[in-house]
């Protein structure tokens, strides 16, 4: 029993928590990963978001996306409401100190993995965040590994020291909650400092009673937003087709510039952010285009809610990336699209391939099933 509410009824289905030190560490990649890997010996995987902050609305239900994510591209064969069992609303704090309704919420988290579980081999339950997140309604991620009965690993970004330092804190904290620990994979290290990371990140990892598990090497593209996804965050209107609208993004350009400063910049992965009336550079785009020389352009966008005259819009259509419109400044869509949280979703075939294999080649998967199983 914690905190009077009684544990689980399932205590016999392996579970796994992936925790992490900070926000977008890799949970979610390294949740995706190691799914995939773990069905290739225990094919029948579940899989649980306990508690969500972000979320989509499906079926008037408020379902975690990573939720959304892993249903879609696993086809996991569980209720969503069961996978995402709370998701945290705007308002859900200041109800929840108000009526302070723990055992309510214990109880949901627990009945959900419990139908989750059912008939499944193993389930995966995904943290938010770090292991305190969630203490103000006293859900953090380690009191909700110990609610679940789940054994963690702790996913944090390549180094030495900080990744180590931030590792003992959550460490403190999942062991006052008396949670296992499996040990930690280093996410998004530097591939020319694998080896040397590797080498002291297992001694001072060591000197914690901790495991290394893995160490991840950084890959631009799982860090570079889509198109698909900047249209969506900036909630902007596409003026082309949408076939080429998961083009990656790998350099923000805005252009401020003279058409003859602003071609050098006309090359693979950029995006180019113009003010709408913007007709010059337009015309030199599409003239590069039919030449073949910025075929790989990431896309354009148009911005101030200038929309460009019939005969450009024509130039545009046939343009062989996706051309965005939207209201708000250059400036403002720059800094939009640099601060963007690059998440994956189920139709980023290429990024969820990627993923896969990094998690096979990098992580010690049967360490981590050993310690569970």
């Amino acid at each position: 029993m914690v905190d009077g509410v009684k544990f689980l009824k399932n205590s016999t289905t392996p579970r796994l928590f992936v925790a992490a030190t900070r926000q977008n560490d890799g949970k979610t990649t390294t949740s995706l990963g190691l799914l995939a890997a773990i069905q290739q010996t225990y094919p029948r995987v579940g899989y649980i978001k306990p508690v969500g902050q972000r979320f989509v609305d499906i079926q008037h239900q408020k379902i975690d996306e990573d939720t959304v994510l892993m249903d879609r591209v696993y086809g996991l064969n569980c209720p969503l409401n069961d996978m995402s069992p709370i998701a945290v609303e705007t308002d859900f704090t200041r109800r929840y100190l108000r009526t302070s309704n723990y055992a309510a919420l214990a109880s949901r988290i627990q009945r959900a993995f419990d139908r989750v579980a059912w008939e499944k081999d193993l389930v995966v339950c995904e943290g938010t965040g770090h292991a305190g997140v969630g203490s103000v309604f006293d859900l953090s991620n380690a009191r909700v590994a110990k609610l679940v009965g789940a054994k963690v690993v702790i996913v944090t970004r390549g180094g030495i020291g900080r990744p180590i330092d931030e590792v003992a804190l959550n460490q403190a904290l999942f062991e006052k909650e008396d949670v296992d620990i499996i040990g930690v994979i280093l996410n998004k290290v530097m591939p020319n400092k694998v080896e040397q990371i590797t080498e002291f990140a297992q001694k001072g990892l060591r000197r914690r009673g901790l495991d290394l598990l893995g160490v991840i090497p950084h890959v631009r593209l799982l860090s570079s937003p889509t198109m698909d996804l900047i249209r969506e965050e900036l909630q902007a209107e596409p003026i082309n087709g949408l076939e080429y609208i998961h083009s990656i993004v790998d350099d923000v350009v805005v252009g401020a510039m003279s058409v003859a400063h602003a071609r050098k910049f006309f090359r693979a992965g950029a995006l180019l952010i113009v003010h709408g009336d913007r007709e010059d550079l337009i015309e030199s785009l599409a003239v590069s285009s039919s030449g073949g020389a910025s075929l790989k352009l990431a896309g354009m966008i148009l911005t101030d809610d200038l929309k460009p005259n019939d005969r450009m819009i024509e130039l545009i259509r046939r343009l062989p990336y996706p051309v965005l419109l939207t209201s708000e400044g250059s400036y403002d869509v720059a800094s939009k699209v640099r601060d963007v949280i690059v998440k994956t979703r189920s139709d980023d075939t290429e990024k969820i391939s990627l993923i896969r294999d990094l998690i096979r080649s990098h992580v010690d998967v049967s360490k981590i099933l050993n310690a569970i199983i």
